[in-house]
């Protein structure tokens, strides 16, 4: 009966998010409940897996999350992301634009949040795309689309690639080295992919562009250092930072945003905490770790020296208030990302708590390939299915990994390969239930057939090109 719970309780979550359009940090704690006293968890053994799920993923990843969320704010109002796109433009040139955006997004900007990222993004792609070729622009929004969520769920800092590996207990050192390599790749092979699509005719100008539907949003771009504007109706976690809108011309915006640090000095609160906790990893790997390599090494002091630094440059380049100003912003999202991720550790908890692993274990009592191919290919249509459902790829992550965390010790299937493919599944089709499509549609100039062909599209096809090297690895490790 645990397994007719557990489903009923996941489709209390879609149901209660989808057509309640109740916040999905509510509707996990009532599947919480539900699943923890139907199945006979009990009261008081409901409240303490519930409870006791939400601390041990905060253990986890509650301060990276924390500390992430700050440092892209602090890099976001020092103008670092918008300085990076125009070197990326001398660098590359128009034609080649869409992979260094597409590239630059799944590597270097996943410490930002994604409605962020199309903010900066989208003004070059729309003053870029024709120089780009008559298919311009549809390229361009879709190396844009891809780069954002490939480095999203692959790439830390990305908050749904931390999350997943908090859930799962996969050190981060360790996903760093897959997913770094991952993320890019499959961004960068999806545009190519895709620039195929419309070298072959998927996009007609005349009927995906919407030649000034996108102006008026990009006159009224992001204030990058104003407080978060929320939409209640949001079922997702992928609005991130959203901008506001009041009182700032776009001249004055441009010169707000154009600090004067040197673009490679502004990175440096993003790189050197990756290098460190990379080297961390490879020293453990290696055998030369000790007591001080493995504390440099840390995530947590990783970011906490990236947090640092960056708070240090913002202070140095635009004064006290403007870094405080960043860092009411940063802690104003930190909360419901918190929540979220730790109710989605809440319902792995209960889901434990019921015995749900020994059943689910019987499904792969195969030979071990298929036992393998099995799970990988469950994580991603578990993943797959709930972002399709409920629209946001932060709360199909989390959800996913809750589910599926309580059966991992129950099968031989590397846990890093089962968080990857959860990555994988749930940027599977983002679509019209996702508050992004609109903003992504907006911001470019589509139409929603344009948004759908290109946002929607080039989604589905990362999902499917991540999933192979997902499945090799699994049966590698």
């Amino acid at each position: 009966m645990e397994v007719v719970h557990t489903v009923i309780a996941i489709g209390l979550v879609v149901g209660l998010i989808i057509w309640v359009k109740v916040d999905p940090v509510i509707s996990l704690v009532i599947a919480s409940l539900y699943l923890g006293l139907a199945a006979g968890v009990g009261f008081e053994g409901t409240v303490t897996a519930i409870t006791e799920g939400f601390g041990s993923i905060m253990v986890e990843v509650g301060l990276l999350i924390g500390f992430g969320v700050l440092i892209g704010a602090l890099l976001h109002s020092l103008g670092t992301f918008r300085k990076l796109v125009r070197v990326l433009l001398h660098a590359v040139g128009a034609k080649r634009l869409p992979y260094a955006l597409s590239g630059a997004l799944a590597t270097v900007f996943p410490s930002i949040y994604v409605d962020v990222q199309v903010v900066l993004a989208a003004p070059i792609a729309r003053s870029s795309a024709e120089a780009v070729g008559p298919r311009g622009l549809a390229h361009l929004a879709g190396g844009i689309g891809t780069g954002i969520f490939a480095g999203y769920v692959f790439v830390i800092p990305g908050l749904a690639a931390v999350s997943i590996a908090g859930l799962l207990d996969v050190p981060l050192g360790t996903w760093l080295g897959y997913g770094l390599v991952l993320g890019p790749v499959t961004a960068l092979v999806t545009t190519f992919l895709f620039g195929l699509m419309l070298r072959m005719g998927w996009w007609n100008p005349a009927t995906d562009e919407a030649e000034d539907e996108g102006l008026e949003a990009l006159e009224n771009a992001a204030d990058p250092t104003a407080p978060p504007v929320r939409r209640p109706a949001d079922p997702g976690l992928d609005r991130g930072l959203e901008p506001g809108t009041a009182g700032t011309g776009p001249d004055e915006r441009h010169a707000r945003d154009d600090v004067d640090v040197p673009l490679p000095v502004s990175l440096l609160p993003i790189l050197v905490p990756l290098v460190m906790i990379a080297f961390g990893a490879f020293a453990d790997v290696l055998g030369f770790s000790n007591g001080v390599i493995a504390f440099l090494g840390d995530a947590n002091i990783a970011l906490f020296v990236g947090l640092l630094g960056a708070y240090l440059l913002a202070r140095a380049a635009s004064g006290t208030d403007r870094t405080e100003e960043a860092m009411k912003t940063g802690f104003h999202t930190t909360g419901e990302i918190l929540l979220i991720t730790g109710v989605g550790g809440s319902l792995g908890a209960v889901i434990e708590a019921t015995g749900l692993d020994a059943t689910l274990a019987g499904l792969f009592s195969a030979s071990e390939g298929a036992a393998v191919l099995t799970s990988i290919l469950l994580a991603w249509v578990i993943a797959a299915v709930l972002h399709l459902a409920i629209g946001s790829v932060s709360v199909a992550a989390i959800t996913a990994a809750g589910i599926i965390a309580p059966v991992l010790p129950s099968i031989d299937v590397a846990p890093i390969a089962v968080g990857l493919a959860i990555a994988s599944g749930s940027m599977f089709a983002l679509t019209v239930n996702s508050n992004f499509f609109w903003m992504f549609k907006s911001l470019l100039g589509l139409t929603t057939q344009g948004a759908l062909k290109s946002m929607t599209t080039v989604t589905s096809i990362a999902s499917f090109v991540s999933l192979p090297p997902v499945l090799l690895l699994a049966l590698l490790l």
